[in-house]
């Protein structure tokens, strides 16, 4: 597959990148990108890989979120570097657009397929957030189960046949056979979701956390960015005086610097390998605010990714310390058993099952958790995470 027939080289001239000889920046030292005074980039040994997406065919409230992948760049490429040099960043370029939305969404399907074969960690820019359906199907052709982590105000389930970027959720469930394993959606505001569709997450068994939950410990969203293989982020979900460039903001939502740090637990996270920045819509933003702060963003996601530790338990079989807790509940006895990591001090709880589940899900039942389900377990209480997963696993 010759990834280069699928993009369009960066004008790099009209990205300007201010250069400093005090700083070393990010497109200095650390990137190599497709433009038309270079030749297709070698991404063979890349750490990172990232694309652009300029196409809002499927947006259904947010028209205009093209060319938002060469403004933050604009941004992202003048940072400093955010890791030593042997951490190497390929910019392939923006995918050139299909003639039908359709055509753009399996073109990405298939460019990330073939990276996620690579084992390559693919970052997508610009665009809407029905492009999310397609990374999913990337994991489809490849046959990974996987977990998706959405940053969203929404849960993006309105019934409509037509694919677009308020339902592609309903379009991922829908597929047979079928790939999701969880969808866990942070930030969400109930003003815009209704009891109902909260009720229905539920009978998903799917994980929702409203926006308020999330601010009280913005340290409660780690695990769940820790369990994600994909992590799709709506920059609706940020406060409108934060992130203007939207065509449906809302005054309450997430900080920048809170979307930084959600950033950081993702690229943080051994399982991530695909995160996505969509929604962004440049007619809207106010002197590149919105642009910057996306740009800060990559940044620590980037960051993250270079200081991941390996330390997730089926990797790893000397650096975590396995704790048993006997939970006694209704006169039967439960061993919940925990490992936390020597390297970094994250825990994760086993969730029991059969031979044949582990086959098929091994990589989902270490779930990652925090220290506060360890004390629980030990007050003698099951936690509440592994019950939901015990009930998921059992279907």
């Amino acid at each position: 597959m010759d990834l280069n027939e699928y993009f369009e080289p960066i004008d790099i001239n009209k990205i300007d990148i201010p250069r400093s000889s005090l700083m070393p920046c990010i497109a200095d030292r650390t990137i190599s990108f497709n433009s038309r005074d270079n030749n297709f980039p070698n991404y063979s040994q890349a750490s990172l890989i990232m694309l652009g997406v300029n196409d809002d065919r499927g947006s259904e409230v947010n028209k205009g979120c093209v060319g938002g992948a060469d403004e933050i760049r604009r941004y992202l490429y003048p940072l400093a570097l955010p890791t030593p040099d042997n951490m190497r960043l390929v910019d392939l370029g923006n995918l050139s657009i299909g003639l039908t939305v359709d055509d753009t969404r399996q073109a990405l399907t298939d460019v990330v397929a073939q990276l996620l074969r690579d084992n390559h960690i693919v970052i997508v820019i610009g665009g809407s957030q029905d492009l999310t359906f397609s990374l999913y199907q990337a994991y489809a052709k490849v046959g990974k189960v996987i977990n998706i982590c959405a940053v969203d105000s929404r849960f993006d389930l309105d019934e409509s046949p037509q694919l677009h970027s308020r339902n592609y959720l309903r379009h991922i469930i829908m597929q047979q056979p079928n790939y999701l394993f969880n969808f866990t959606n942070i930030g969400y505001q109930t003003y815009f979701v209704g009891q109902s569709a909260v009720e229905l997450f539920e009978e998903l068994q799917f994980d929702a956390f409203r926006l308020g939950w999330l601010q009280e410990n913005l340290m409660r969203a780690e695990p769940l960015m820790r369990n994600a293989d994909c992590v799709s982020i709506d920059i609706s979900a940020v406060r409108q005086s934060d992130a203007p460039a939207n065509a449906d903001p809302s005054p309450h939502g997430l900080y920048g610097e809170q979307l930084c740090r959600l950033a950081r637990f993702a690229g943080m996270s051994d399982k991530t390998s695909t995160f996505g920045l969509f929604e962004f819509n440049p007619s809207y933003d106010n002197h590149g605010q919105t642009a910057h702060m996306l740009a800060h963003a990559l940044w620590y996601f980037i960051e993250g990714v270079h200081n991941r530790k390996q330390d997730f338990p089926y990797k790893d079989t000397e650096n975590y310390r396995k704790v048993t807790v006997p939970v006694i509940n209704h006169n039967q006895s439960e061993d919940i058993v925990f490992f936390k990591s020597k390297k970094s001090d994250r825990w994760w709880i086993q969730v029991p099952c059969t031979d044949d589940q582990l086959s098929r899900f091994k990589q989902h039942l270490l779930v990652p958790c925090l220290v506060d389900d360890y004390v629980e377990a030990t007050q003698n209480r099951i936690p509440e995470i592994w019950l939901k997963y015990k009930q998921r696993i059992n279907g």
